[in-house]
């Protein structure tokens, strides 16, 4: 069998006959050998029998989720190429043609585009057409440089294969996301066509939740780009602290009326420290993911890695633990000078913070080096145990 037309469906029997109707016409006018595929989520309105009388075929998924329906339906279709969509009559099925030549034509998935192809009169909440949608789909294509217009479209081809390859483990909205960007980082072959939208036939309000889901795209993208996450934010807050440390070792800083002194310092130390922390994070998840070949192999990294090796981190840390140490005997012996007595904090807190800044960065580093070391050693034991 050459295609599937695949609907997850929850409640549709007000559209659903519409849909599979529609989807038989294209099927018999493109000449297609293709079934109609029903992923029924729990209907407790008599969908699953509707798409049975219309000689569609109805599989029964146990959990709940858009993504958990559309993966059984992936699983379970026939076709060596699927096209999805809602079963909510938003969809034209009759409309086709573009998927079928393109999926035909080699690419992996084929994205339909709504913004392109026109967007009716009440089919899209204002809010999801003009911040939710365009948003997410600017900051997927920024992290990911995925060049998808609307990444959330709801109807797609693409060849069973492929995506069954890529591992897709999302049971929400939130698998429309995955599925592009795991298909992106799986260098499949991705294309976008024109699409239109129509606002749903149903009575009922539809089953997305505009801020959960819009949340649960989000932290996927986010969640599946440690750089943006973890590296970028950690370097920026490392460099502006670093800078601003040493700006304020010597003495205050006057910026026209504004003075920067000891205390702007304790807000540098800690924003450096942070900093410090979320790049090991960064580093720490890209290392995980690429073990667990969820992420491919950055050469850069790679280099670097190889580069700094443990025991390097270890020198260094070591360094830093004892460059802190001098700073620190440094104000202890300007304590002693004073008897242990009362101290002016401008006196000695520029010497105090700069050794706590390094002392605790060069624990970091060390704690950084250990456990890069324990991920590679559990991932190189699960990856070759003793037979």
């Amino acid at each position: 069998m050459e295609f599937t037309i695949l609907m997850p469906c929850l409640n549709e029997a007000e559209t659903l006959a519409t849909c599979i109707g529609k989807a038989n016409q294209s099927i018999h006018e493109h000449g297609l050998r293709a079934e109609v595929l029903i992923a029924d989520n729990g209907s407790t309105d008599g969908s699953q029998q509707i798409a049975r009388e219309l000689h569609a075929r109805v599989i029964d998924v146990q959990t709940k989720g858009y993504g958990s329906a559309l993966k059984a339906g992936i699983h379970a279709a026939k076709g060596t190429y699927i096209i999805m969509a809602d079963a909510d009559d938003s969809y034209d099925f009759l409309q086709l043609g573009p998927f079928i030549e393109k999926l035909r034509g080699g690419y992996d998935l084929v994205m339909g585009n709504r913004f392109a192809g026109g967007i009716a009169k009440g089919a899209m909440p204002p809010l999801h057409r003009y911040l939710g949608n365009p948003i997410l789909s600017f900051v997927g294509r920024l992290f990911f440089s995925i060049p998808v217009g609307d990444f959330h479209c709801g109807l797609r081809g693409f060849r069973k294969q492929s995506i069954e390859k890529l591992g897709l483990v999302c049971d929400g909205m939130e698998f429309a996301s995955e599925m592009v960007v795991k298909a992106a980082k799986k260098k499949c072959r991705i294309v976008e066509v024109p699409t239109t939208l129509s606002p749903d036939g149903r009575s009922r309000p539809p089953h997305l939740n505009s801020w959960r889901d819009g949340w649960r795209h989000l932290k996927f993208l986010l969640i599946y780009s440690p750089r943006w996450l973890f590296l970028y934010p950690g370097l920026f807050f490392f460099i502006v602290g670093l800078i601003a440390l040493l700006a304020l070792y010597n003495g205050p800083v006057q910026i026209m009326r504004i003075s920067f002194d000891i205390h702007t310092m304790v807000y540098a130390c800690a924003t450096t420290l942070i900093g410090l922390q979320l790049i090991h994070v960064a580093m720490f998840t890209r290392l995980l993911g690429t073990k667990l070949k969820l992420f491919d192999s950055h050469q850069l990294l790679t280099i670097i890695r190889d580069t700094i090796t443990i025991e390097l981190l270890i020198l260094l840390g070591v360094l830093m633990i004892i460059a802190g140490n001098f700073w620190a005997f440094d104000a202890l012996t300007a304590w002693k000078e004073q008897d242990f007595g009362a101290m002016y904090p401008s006196e000695t807190m520029r010497t105090v913070i700069m050794s706590v800044t390094l002392t605790i960065s060069g624990v970091q580093v060390l704690i950084y080096a250990f456990f890069t070391s324990v991920i590679e050693f559990f991932a190189s034991s699960y990856e070759n145990p003793l037979s």
